[in-house]
């Protein structure tokens, strides 16, 4: 996949991210797509570096999806966690 896809995938992959983990995030809408982004990115490195998984030509591949949803989750609660409580109410 070309550099686009992996950004179009991480937007998405973002996206599905903020709708399995609701609530109130300290980067709002641009914080959480770009977090999207590199969860995309990292969750494809991971996938592809120590599960023996290569990148697909494809966009459609499942489990290409699975690990930039994967890794953009792990990176939204990393997130939160971090700066979730920096923000006064």
């Amino acid at each position: 996949m070309s550099i686009i896809s992996w950004i179009i995938l991480g937007l998405l992959a973002g996206a599905i991210a903020k709708i399995l983990l609701p609530g109130r995030d300290p980067g709002g809408l641009i914080g959480t797509t770009l977090i999207g982004v590199a969860g995309a990115f990292i969750g494809g490195w991971i996938s592809a570096r120590y599960l023996d998984r290569p990148f697909t030509k494809e966009f459609y591949d499942g489990t290409t999806w699975a690990a930039a949803i994967g890794g953009s989750l792990v990176l939204l609660i990393a997130y939160r966690l971090l700066f979730g409580h920096s923000r006064s109410r």
